[in-house]
């Protein structure tokens, strides 16, 4: 049955404007039309807008292991990510999926679960629920998975995550301007120096080793760095024949965003200084940082402000990093603080990261897009809270009835 909303602020491409907004068979049909039959929803009072696609969320590993340790099991915990997302107004969402050398919750064996696990369960999520691969590059064994997954029937992103390299970073150098990970003279630590095993123990605790077992693998895998080059260069062609998007993770040089834009990856995902995001910019690569970081006012390990970096032209895109709510928040408070007009902040959680990941079918409200649209309770200064989130027409969250 048709569908039609009237009497909400409805956030279109270019403007805001009180208009109604005709869904049918899945299909935003027409912008302030007659209702021509269709069933009528009140929505007074209230903001209607495209439903968020979510370019990169990891908040999925708190259901998977919600303590230290402490596994779930999988389909619980992804029925309730999945209920989170469509509550947060979320109707598309990478799942950034870490395949690593660790053990444990970011092992290989724990991806192949979850893309099994999402696959099983497809019918009964109420978000599109995708995956990103977050490949940590050192990690030779994940390149089964990721053929695998690069042949289903959902295209998946794949993003090029370089921890090991940071993890072996010399003490006192930072983080946002360390040397191209790749560089022949990176400055590395001495593992077999007893005081950096507390660097180590939250990544040792999360891999359920004990520190020193865990520094033993590092020093193994390290070994593994003449190697890593090559993996990339194969990983990458392999993404672009599947057509999938790829990203790269925690640039810190232009040197770092000029090697993996050579490979394809055209999305500079958390710049970790503002000359690499300049460099991004210029090259007319997507940007994107975490929304946590506009909520929390600031980056917790001190790379840009995201809300700077909305002023300034350098941020097109705010993922859920670690909080699924936060997206919403960081729109509000952006808008709480004139950065943007709001159809222009709004873009930075719909259109532009589905635009970027290639899927030209949602993120705005305009005739022909897929009716992923939320409903919002959002009163002057106040937070905004979903109250239904639309999934191609279908229904994914209903806080109220509203008859459907």
């Amino acid at each position: 049955m048709a569908t039609i909303f009237e009497g909400a602020e409805v956030i279109l491409p270019d403007t805001v404007a009180r208009v109604s907004v005709r869904v049918e068979d899945g299909r935003i049909t027409g912008i302030d039309c007659a209702a021509d039959g269709a069933r009528r929803i009140d929505a007074r009072g209230l903001v209607l807008a495209p439903a968020l696609v979510d370019i990169h969320g990891d908040a999925f590993e708190r259901q998977l292991m919600p303590r230290p340790g402490v596994f779930f099991p999988l389909d619980l915990a992804l029925l309730e990510t999945d209920r989170q997302l469509a509550a947060n107004g979320i109707a598309t969402a990478y799942h950034a999926l870490t395949l690593s050398w660790e053990p444990g919750l970011r092992s290989v064996a724990q991806g192949e679960r979850v893309l099994d696990g999402l696959a099983a369960l497809a019918p009964r999520l109420a978000a599109e629920n995708r995956l990103q691969l977050r490949w940590e590059t050192f990690c030779f064994e994940a390149r089964p998975l990721i053929e695998r997954a690069l042949g289903a029937a959902q295209t998946p992103s794949l993003a090029f995550n370089d921890h090991t390299s940071m993890a072996m970073l010399a003490p006192g150098l930072p983080l946002q301007t360390r040397p191209f990970d790749l560089a022949p003279d990176y400055p590395v630590v001495d593992l077999a120096q007893v005081a950096t095993a507390s660097k180590f123990a939250k990544r040792a605790a999360r891999s359920g080793l004990e520190t020193g077992d865990y520094l033993r693998l590092l020093a193994e895998v390290w070994e593994r760095r003449p190697q890593v080059g090559a993996a990339i260069a194969h990983m990458g062609a392999r993404a672009r024949g599947h057509g999938a998007p790829m990203l790269s993770h925690d640039d810190s040089q232009i040197e770092t965003r000029d090697f993996y834009r050579g490979h394809g990856a055209r999305i500079s995902e958390f710049p970790m200084n503002e000359t690499v995001a300049q460099a991004a910019r210029e090259a007319g690569d997507w940007i994107v940082f975490g929304a946590p970081n506009v909520t929390r006012g600031g980056s917790h390990i001190g790379s840009p402000s995201a809300a700077e970096m909305v002023s300034r032209g350098l941020c097109d895109i705010l993922a859920s990093d670690y909080y699924y709510s936060a997206m919403l928040g960081a729109v509000a408070q952006l808008r709480a603080e004139d950065r943007a007009p709001l159809h222009a902040l709004w873009q930075l959680v719909s259109r532009n990261p589905a635009r970027a990941s290639g899927l030209a079918d949602r993120g705005e409200i305009a005739p022909g897009q897929r009716a992923d649209l939320v409903l919002l309770d959002w009163p002057e200064g106040a937070a905004p809270a979903p109250l239904l989130t639309l999934r191609g027409g279908s229904l994914a969250h209903a806080a109220r009835g509203f008859g459907l």
